[in-house]
């Protein structure tokens, strides 16, 4: 039978979480080897791995309480748990609760460990996700075209469904020594048709509770001035530490903004870069 975390932690119910270091330092007294591999990775400009001393031993400390909660968490890393840490400011606590949450929902979105094409079919149908190539630091690169989604016809659960198929990809295929992507979100020809407060506010839930510190960086480009009535909605929702993520790029330095962050030969030939759109499902 599956375990359920519970609804929420205290410290006044668990004071594990003071007395845990004791625990956690016998039962992960050095950072594990493959954590050592992806920090020298970081030291040689690979990727983002590299924390302090203070930060890791508080991923022991979490550990040491979350595997008491639910024995699934035993199966993730320390960079996992380092990332839920990170996207609640270090707090052992808030982290630890979050991260119980995020199984009891994994548990039920994947009840299978994975998603199938076959469960978003409208979604994939519309053609509006694409994967390919990474930027300077070795991110993958996910390109949505938000005038390709028809709100007025999309199941919302379906829509759900195809965020967790997309995270999971960009996750998925995210280069050794890397955690993050980045994402380029192509808002040419976008109108009130496409307008769908419900499903942003939906992909954003899960995007912030469930893939923490996932997304490096979201490129906003051909932004219509119509849309920022939606962004004004949506933007209360966005966390602190993801709206810094959000970066509006003018039309007349596309290319040159783009080019900061992603060499020319992993650039999306439609910005002027070498390589073609690979739709979502094919990368």
């Amino acid at each position: 039978m599956a375990y359920d975390p519970p609804p929420s932690l205290s410290l006044s119910t668990t004071v594990c979480l003071s007395g845990a270091a004791t625990i956690a330092l016998q039962a992960y007294p050095v950072v594990p080897k493959s954590v050592i591999e992806s920090k020298e990775s970081m030291e040689n400009g690979q990727g983002e791995i590299v924390g302090s001393d203070a930060e890791w031993n508080k991923v022991r400390l979490m550990r040491a309480f979350v595997e008491r909660e639910d024995p699934a968490s035993k199966d993730v890393d320390d960079l996992m748990l380092r990332r839920f840490l990170r996207a609640r400011d270090l707090d052992i606590e808030k982290a630890s609760n979050m991260f119980l949450k995020y199984l009891k929902w994994r548990r039920a979105a994947l009840p299978n460990g994975s998603m199938s094409d076959l469960e978003i079919p409208n979604q994939l149908a519309e053609k509006k996700m694409f994967m390919q190539g990474i930027d300077k630091k070795g991110r993958r690169i996910g390109v949505v075209f938000g005038a390709k989604h028809r709100a007025y016809s999309r199941d919302l659960e379906e829509f759900k469904r195809f965020v967790v198929y997309v995270l999971e990809k960009l996750c998925a295929s995210t280069p050794t020594g890397q955690e993050k992507f980045i994402a380029i979100a192509d808002l040419k020809g976008w109108g009130l048709s496409n307008c769908d407060i419900r499903a942003y506010l939906a992909a954003l839930d899960i995007l912030q509770n469930n893939y923490p510190e996932r997304l490096a960086k979201a490129f906003l480009i051909h932004v219509p001035s119509v849309f920022m009535t939606a962004w004004k909605i949506v933007y209360p929702f966005i966390d602190k530490n993801t709206k810094k993520k959000f970066i509006f790029v003018e039309n007349k330095n596309l290319k040159a903004t783009l080019l900061q962050d992603i060499e020319e030969s992993q650039l999306p030939d439609i910005y002027g870069g070498k390589l073609p759109l690979v739709p979502i499902q094919d990368a």
